[in-house]
């Protein structure tokens, strides 16, 4: 039975898919009703690399919420990442026909519509178009310019793009489960919505999502966002450099980062020492902890520093842009010991783990409210979210029947709703023709 209240995002990592099931109560918190989760095999990086695989993934997952939470699951919000997002500054503006009327959503929209028509790479599509500040004839750092004169409507955006290939065989697999995509939704953009605060958000934080494929960075400043990035190193990295350092398997090294790990080698002192189950009667090996930490920490700076190489680009050291808020880790890879000093080591700023408990019920089981599931719960509050723009649309349409003196401001819910889910009905459109 589909409960209409209800909404499903889909985390498709690299290292576990993950279906969450659930509904705002009447707090307007979310209420988890069901949590489906499954090894993810054939994905790399965040680019699905094997179809079969995934699709087998994503259908176990499904069912395990679908068992879980007892809702029927045709709709999802799913989460995109990988090696091959990058975004890109870029301005453009509108003269408007009439401007002696006041700006409304339209303007907006058409201005929006127009940036989607840029021309990318071979190979590219924009994912999202995100409105950073406005300028209305010349007047600049206007956030809101509805209701306002003006003929000439600029702004500025941060617009992100994917590779089409990418995008279209996670369609694909999608679809060959089962299921409908109602939209597609950056995951560092979600990860945000689910871990930082509004008042980070205004005062300047850096999101670093650590996956298992790759590590995930949105920026945002005065409440707007400004930089995202994705670097195509994550927790799994770290497993395989455990794996050749220390001569082991993967599922142990696996094991060994997660009891022992730490990526401040300095505290562990050189007598303690971990002794594995040797392969097939051979002798167990024994492993000094110091060395583990250390090949830890090798991989961790690596991979901070490219980050912070990011956080640089966006230009953090000028006064006016600086990060007040400094740092929030999340994801999986955020629960090694000690990351939180390293990072504020490396950065000099100040550095806290994000978890998505803030905008999750109270009694919601604990390990939801863990940063791995950071990405999922951020997918899920997208979608909730999207369906409250619905329901809030058909709400106006049934009170536009009555004959009306004033035009109600209200369309505004229905506009924004159409604008981010193009990209989803062009996709489903595709996919239906293929």
């Amino acid at each position: 039975m589909e409960n209409k209240n209800i909404s499903v995002g889909l985390d498709i990592g690299t290292t576990k898919i993950v279906a969450l099931v659930g509904k705002k109560n009447e707090f307007n918190k979310v209420e988890i009703l069901g949590v489906g989760k499954s090894k993810s095999l054939g994905v790399h990086r965040g680019v699905v690399n094997n179809i079969t695989q995934t699709i087998q993934s994503i259908q176990q997952a499904v069912e395990d919420a679908k068992v879980n939470s007892g809702q029927e699951i045709t709709e999802v919000v799913v989460g995109i990442a990988g090696q091959h997002i990058r975004s890109i500054q870029h301005s453009d503006y509108i003269t408007r026909e009439n401007p002696e009327e006041v700006i409304n959503e339209e303007d907006i929209q058409q201005l929006i519509q127009q940036v989607y028509k840029l021309v990318m790479l071979p190979g590219e599509e924009i994912i999202h178009v995100l409105p950073q500040e406005y300028k209305v004839d010349g007047q600049a750092e206007i956030k809101e310019p509805v209701g306002m004169h003006g003929g000439r409507l600029e702004a500025n955006f941060h617009v992100v793009v994917g590779q089409v290939s990418s995008i279209k065989n996670i369609g694909r697999c999608i679809k060959s489960a089962g299921l409908n995509m109602s939209k597609i939704t950056l995951e560092p953009l979600a990860s945000s919505e689910a871990v930082l605060s509004f008042e980070e958000k205004e005062a300047g934080v850096a999101l670093i999502d650590i996956g298992g494929g790759t590590t995930d960075l949105a920026i945002f400043k005065d409440g707007i966002i400004r930089h995202t990035a994705v670097i195509p190193f994550g927790g799994n990295v770290i497993t395989e450099d455990i794996k050749e350092g220390c001569s082991i398997i993967e599922k142990q090294a696996e094991l060994l980062k997660i009891k022992f790990g730490s990526a401040w080698p300095g505290e562990n002192r050189e007598t303690e020492i971990v002794s594995i189950p040797g392969l097939r009667g051979r002798d167990p090996k024994e492993i000094s902890l110091k060395t583990l930490s250390k090949i830890i920490n090798a991989r961790v700076v690596e991979i901070i520093e490219q980050v912070y190489l990011e956080i640089k680009n966006y230009g953090h050291n000028e006064q006016k842009k600086k990060l007040i808020a400094g740092i929030v880790l999340t994801g999986g890879g955020s629960q090694l010991k000690h990351l939180k000093q390293l990072v504020e080591y490396i950065t000099g700023m100040d550095t806290r783990v994000g978890y998505p408990s803030e905008h999750l019920a109270g009694d919601t089981q604990e390990s939801v409210s863990s940063p791995l599931f950071a990405t999922s719960v951020g997918l899920l509050m997208n979608a909730l979210e999207d369906k409250h723009y619905v329901s809030s649309a058909k709400t106006i349409k049934t009170e536009e029947k009555q004959p009306k003196k004033e035009e109600a401001p209200t369309k505004v819910a229905v506009k924004r709703k159409s604008i981010l889910d193009r990209f989803g009905e062009t996709l489903k459109e595709f996919l239906d023709n293929a």
